[in-house]
């Protein structure tokens, strides 16, 4: 680990070594900040497009093909409307894909082709500062997406239960999980074309996490490899609470996003650690 020296206001000199003090400063506000200054010069057409993506859904699909296909039964056995099946399961996609899109694209450019995160680690900070700073960013804009879904639901009458006030806190889990797993794995990406891969990806996990079908029409095998999806957990997670239907599993649901956000915070610390400081 290369030693490095940053002058405070008053021209005093703080080393930053091996150790945790090579990692954290304890300042990730600041890149939330950046972030924040950032985005005022950003076009809000963007940003807006990624909240009424998952209206027009429920619009089309929950009221219109809802009006055809009736009541659905969710796994915790309770018979519901088809609008109220998939509106939580848009919900937690749309704390996705507002997570993911900061932390992957955002990202990317950052990494690559603004050197911004070279210059940030110049300074006092560490790289857990730089990646929870960008990971919290991140997920102020999945909770921004999710918290404009869900007074949408409240509107339409398909917050079924008092619980459904948690899936405030549910979607900040669901968006920390996808921004710390979408940072690093972009930390690891070179070119548009690897970048490519991530709506590869994002696009059959949201057709298939039981967002728009319950997974039961799926033979038991495929069933599996659909529970190992992260956005099921958090569908099933929304899903129990905008329904009132809980159950001890949804501590596991829980559980798998906090390995998700271990798991990136831990990868992407490393790797802007390999690039910058080694």
């Amino acid at each position: 680990m290369t030693l490095r020296q940053t002058h405070g206001p008053e021209g005093a000199v703080a080393v930053r070594a091996g150790g945790v003090r090579a990692l954290w400063a304890g300042n990730p506000q600041s890149v939330v900040q950046r972030g924040l200054l950032s985005a005022r010069s950003s076009s809000w057409t963007v940003v807006l497009s990624g909240f009424f993506e998952p209206v027009f859904y429920l619009a089309s699909m929950g009221i219109g093909l809802g009006a055809l296909i009736g009541d659905v039964e969710t796994t915790g056995g309770a018979q519901v409307s088809y609008a109220a099946f998939i509106a939580p399961a848009l919900l937690a996609t749309s704390a996705m894909n507002g997570a993911i899109y900061d932390s992957t694209w955002n990202v990317f450019f950052k990494l690559n082709y603004g050197k911004l995160y070279e210059g940030m680690l110049a300074t006092s900070l560490g790289p857990l500062d730089v990646a929870l700073g960008e990971i919290l960013y991140a997920m102020l804009r999945g909770l921004l997406y999710a918290t404009g879904f869900m007074v949408i639901m409240q509107l339409l009458g398909l917050n079924l239960a008092w619980t459904a006030i948690l899936a405030i806190p549910a979607v900040l889990l669901i968006a920390f999980g996808f921004a710390s797993l979408g940072m690093a794995v972009t930390s690891y990406m070179k070119t548009f074309q690897q970048m490519d891969w991530i709506n590869f990806v994002l696009l059959p996990m949201f057709l298939f996490s039981a967002t728009l079908y319950p997974i039961t029409v799926y033979p038991e095998w495929i069933q599996h490899i659909i529970m190992a999806f992260p956005l099921w957990h958090g569908v099933e997670l929304v899903r129990g609470l905008t329904t009132g239907i809980l159950s001890p599993a949804m501590g596991w649901h829980v559980l798998y996003y906090v390995a998700m956000i271990a798991v990136g915070l831990v990868f992407t610390a490393k790797r802007l650690r390999a690039l910058f400081l080694d």
